[in-house]
């Protein structure tokens, strides 16, 4: 993260409200923000998060960093959750969601309840405890099936499932309250997150984290078409600094938009699978001729997505410094590390 823009937060510390604390961007941020000697609230339900997650960035602190951290279980379902979370809080992260677009198409009830009901409790509670930042997770699947490339923050499409419905609503309530209500917001559509402690088990789980611990266990990996298919990958130290700039930023127009977090570059997944196989075979030999198995488009994915982060970068200053190729194999050691 440019170091200019954030280096006067531990002499002017704020405290700082994670939703989704214990899952993957959550932990990360939680990370970042104590080793800036910040006061962090964080909040989770472990619906998709995991006590363990927290236990790593303990251990990674100090112990006078880790007593600026006070965890309440709860929901944020729940408005009287929202708003214990809420009390004394300078800025919201808000990353808790029901992610998955498999997951939203099996139950939209549960994922409009979380994404949109939540939201909007988050929103309220931010607004009557009187947040001064409220920095939500969005989404490229907010894009639908516009087949544009790259994507820009003004031109989307249809979306193609329940959870790509729920990202859009978020953007439209943020606006509202920031027009009715005077709470700032800045909504940032990530692309394809990877890095450590990014969870690769389940059925929803991410691509690759998972493809990387079938690899290792010499389990099927699965590719959705033909291999065609392709990404803007984007590490996940590049949205932890692009949530901390969208929390400092001090110029106006850079106060309720939505920029996108990614790198602007597209892999496929047939590159990605050989990306991943390459940087694991020096350490499991037995996938020096592992190939992956074909099945079925999945419904509900578009076909490409690749980012224009001009706005980004013009806004918030944001400058993506890590890419797929240099990080995925500090993701593989990780992966490892936490498979053995």
């Amino acid at each position: 993260m440019p170091p200019q823009r954030l280096a006067h937060l531990p002499a002017a510390p704020k405290t700082w409200l994670i939703t989704g604390v214990a899952g993957f961007i959550g932990c990360n941020l939680l990370e970042a923000l104590l080793k800036l000697d910040q006061t962090v609230i964080g909040l989770d339900n472990f619906a998709t998060g995991h006590r363990h997650n927290l236990d790593q960035i303990q251990a990674v602190v100090s112990a006078e960093q880790w007593a600026r951290f006070r965890f309440i279980e709860g929901d944020i379902r729940r408005l009287d959750d929202c708003r214990d979370a809420c009390a004394g809080v300078d800025v919201v992260l808000h990353q808790a969601a029901l992610g998955s677009v498999p997951r939203s198409l099996e139950d939209p009830i549960t994922t409009n309840a979380v994404n949109v009901a939540g939201f909007l409790n988050m929103l309220v509670a931010a607004r009557d405890a009187g947040v001064g930042r409220f920095v939500y997770a969005a989404s490229s699947s907010t894009y639908g099936d516009h087949p544009g490339l790259p994507k820009v923050e003004e031109v989307i499409g249809r979306p193609l499932s329940p959870y790509a419905v729920t990202k859009l609503v978020n953007e439209h309530y943020a606006e509202v309250f920031a027009r009715a209500y005077g709470l700032e917001s800045i909504g940032l559509r990530y692309f394809n997150l990877f890095g450590p402690r990014q969870d690769p088990n389940g059925a929803y789980a991410a691509v690759i984290p998972r493809w990387t611990a079938a690899m290792i266990r010499h389990e099927p990996v699965w590719i959705n078409g033909d291999g065609e298919t392709s990404r803007d990958f984007c590490y996940i130290a590049n949205a932890v600094q692009a949530n901390l700039l969208a929390a400092t930023v001090e110029q106006p127009e850079a106060a309720n938009q939505v920029d996108k977090v990614a790198v602007g570059e597209r892999t496929t997944l047939n590159d990605l699978f050989e990306a991943i196989r390459a940087a694991l075979v020096p350490r499991f030999p037995h996938l020096g001729g592992f190939m992956p198995s074909d099945r079925d488009f999945r419904a509900g994915d578009v076909r490409h997505s690749l980012a224009d982060i001009g706005k980004v970068q013009r806004l918030l200053g944001y400058a993506p410094s890590h890419r797929i190729r240099d990080r995925l194999s500090e993701a593989m050691d990780w992966s490892v590390g936490d498979l053995a």
